[in-house]
């Protein structure tokens, strides 16, 4: 990795235009280039979130963008996880929603909430500009522990935790009616997979639930809506093979006797060829190397990330 380039993303200053898509009948991804997507769904009195925005600033972007299609009421936040990134923009909708999430979701807010917040505004200050208007933590009012079903009218989304992946508390959101899956980061598509916070031997088996699902359309975490059944097949298989090169780098890596930072630069050896073009795979890969590193070494739960953390990690990879 180049000393010019920073693990913080610090260098990252272009600004994302998310664009509204229409996935079906009433159904919308609110997609970036690269950054977090998020999406909702309109039912017969109310509009759903899948996941928010960084900040409020961001969110009433969102909200302003949401008007453009209904006038409803925004009265459920799903949260398909806990990253900062993803949940702080909730206190924008006027409506006072109710935000759903998985009892993993929930603990996670709990346990290591705030440092979370504090270690991602220091990784991404793009994404987290105006963030002195957030007024704290976003905690979910309703968790449930492995499904539960909100009825939109007469059409179910089914939030889904599959396994641990990405988080502890990753929650799919499956419309069966139309096929359309938002996975949260549990799946990218072509865009670097982000694993500091994972169970990454536990992933796979993840995945393919995902895949036995059979989805039709898939909004990924991050990248391009993926449209046709072998298609998200394909980007399912890929944010596999992602996680399997990481591991079995590392894994070999350790064999040798090597530590962190030699663990590291074989894994971004095997890694870049096939990967290493993907939009924040430079971002992605101190962190996931560091937690595969300690998932290796017998740490189950993932360490909390500080931002003294990150930059501890940062002088070791790069000294």
């Amino acid at each position: 990795m180049s000393a010019t380039v920073s693990f913080a993303s610090a260098s990252d200053t272009r600004e994302q235009k998310p664009r509204v898509q229409e996935l079906a009948p009433n159904v919308y991804g609110y997609i970036s280039d690269f950054d977090p997507n998020c999406g909702f769904i309109v039912g017969d009195d109310q509009v759903a979130l899948i996941d928010t925005r960084p900040t409020p600033r961001m969110a009433r972007d969102f909200l302003a963008d949401i008007r453009t299609v209904t006038g409803k009421p925004v009265r459920t936040i799903v949260l398909t996880h806990y990253h900062a990134v993803r949940v702080m923009g909730a206190s924008a909708f006027e409506d006072k929603p109710t935000i759903v999430a998985s009892r993993g979701t929930f603990d996670w807010v709990q346990e290591r909430g705030q440092a979370d917040f504090d270690s991602e505004v220091g990784r991404f200050p793009r994404l987290f500009a105006g963030v002195e208007e957030v007024p704290g933590l976003t905690v979910p009012h309703i968790a449930f522990e492995r499904e539960m079903s909100l009825w939109l009218g007469g059409r179910e989304v089914r939030l889904q935790c599959l396994g641990r992946g990405h988080s502890g508390g990753d929650t799919v959101a499956w419309l069966p009616d139309c096929g359309v899956l938002f996975s949260g980061d549990v799946v990218e598509n072509r865009c670097g997979v982000y694993a500091g916070d994972a169970y990454i031997q536990d992933w796979a088996g993840t995945l393919d639930a995902v895949t036995a699902l059979k989805p039709r359309v898939l909004v990924p975490g991050r990248g391009a809506v993926v449209l046709g059944e072998p298609a998200c097949a394909e980007a399912i298989a890929l944010t596999k093979d992602f996680l399997s090169t990481l591991l079995a780098s590392v894994r070999e890596a350790k064999a040798d006797g090597e530590g962190l930072r030699g663990c590291f630069q074989r894994a971004e050896a095997a890694m870049a060829p096939r990967f290493g073009q993907w939009p924040v795979f430079q971002h992605v890969l101190p962190f996931d190397v560091a937690r595969a590193f300690d998932e290796l070494n017998g740490i189950e739960h993932p360490r909390v990330w500080t931002a003294e953390r990150d930059r501890e990690l940062w002088q070791v990879l790069k000294n």
